[in-house]
């Protein structure tokens, strides 16, 4: 059990832009073939983003998944052998929990730096992360705090 879905189109208003055409016409995440394990993340908009430059991304998305999985998100490696261009936080670690938490309804955003020398430019429905699901395992003292979580928007 899991899938990505869309954010409503408020949330989308609130971290986008109020486009209804551009919310109706972005691409849900997809693997490339039969063979990969990633699902490419498609941005919504174009892209420039400068030597040196942070661009935070909104993906438009939220995902669910079995309690005991994780969504790792990374950049896809062509991107990262052509451009240098790289996730800030290396790896995106999106939790079961995440998915429509109450402050931006789990939201998938990507943050990403240009360490090349050249202003790198990607065209709406390029894809530069994908998304892998992975089971994990927990110790057999597992401790859970229940702490509240605090969204990364």
């Amino acid at each position: 059990m899991r899938d990505f879905e869309k954010i409503s189109f408020e949330q989308f208003c609130k971290d986008v832009c109020n486009d209804r055409k551009l919310y109706d016409s972005y691409k849900l995440p997809a693997r490339s073939s039969k063979m990969t394990a990633g699902y490419d993340f498609y941005l919504i908009e174009d892209l420039e983003i400068k030597p040196g430059e942070i661009i935070k991304i909104p993906t438009g998305l939220k995902c669910y998944f079995n309690d005991d999985e994780v969504l790792f998100i990374v950049v896809r490696s062509g991107v990262g052998f052509k451009y240098n261009i790289r996730l800030v936080n290396q790896v995106g670690v999106i939790d079961a929990d995440y998915y429509n938490n109450t402050s931006n309804e789990g939201h998938i955003f990507i943050k990403i730096q240009n360490e090349g020398n050249e202003v790198v430019s990607f065209k709406a429905g390029s894809s530069v992360a994908q998304g892998i699901f992975v089971k994990y395992l927990t110790t057999d003292s597992d401790r859970c705090l229940n702490i509240e979580r605090v969204s990364d928007k």
